[in-house]
């Protein structure tokens, strides 16, 4: 006799993500390895034990994309964590019913070219405006991904603009 399926826990997963800018002020969008068809996203990932959001995008950042310290420029942070639930389907008792991110903006500093991505996670990496990375984006992580182009047109590009 088998065990009962265990339910997620309906509780959802403290999370670090990264908007990572390139020169022109694209978006860096990744696809996903595990999904069928083209699913394109931003970095993110769990917070370990202990780890502070800002601890854990930048480990989060250099374990999927290989980027690091040294290639990219803390740019600033979203104020307020966004959630966002899973379909039922990809819940898990990792995920739990959903994810709440807190999110980061980097800029890839002069001349950085982007290094082979680690196997893994993502098959292919390339810039987007922002709104054609929100349409991309699976349904469930479109509302998300509207607050940080909101926050990035409103705070970020003009601090950028103001540095040329």
């Amino acid at each position: 006799m088998s065990p009962p399926r265990q339910e997620p826990p309906e509780s959802f997963r403290a999370g670090a993500g990264a908007v990572i800018l390139d020169r022109e002020g694209r978006v860096l969008a990744f696809d996903r390895a595990d999904v069928d068809g083209p699913a394109w996203q931003l970095p993110q990932g769990g917070l370990e034990r202990g780890e502070s959001p800002e601890r854990a995008v930048w480990r989060e950042v250099e374990e999927e994309t290989g980027l690091t310290r040294e290639t990219l420029e803390l740019i600033g942070r979203l104020d307020e964590p966004l959630a966002y639930e899973l379909p039922e389907a990809w819940r898990s008792g990792r995920t739990g019913r959903g994810q709440v991110i807190y999110w980061f903006f980097f800029r890839l500093a002069d001349a950085t070219p982007l290094p082979p991505l680690p196997r893994g996670e993502f098959r292919a990496c390339r810039p987007m405006d922002f709104d054609e990375l929100v349409e991309a984006a699976i349904d469930f992580r479109q509302p998300s991904y509207r607050r940080l182009r909101q926050h990035f047109d409103a705070e970020i590009r003009p601090r950028l603009a103001a540095r040329r």
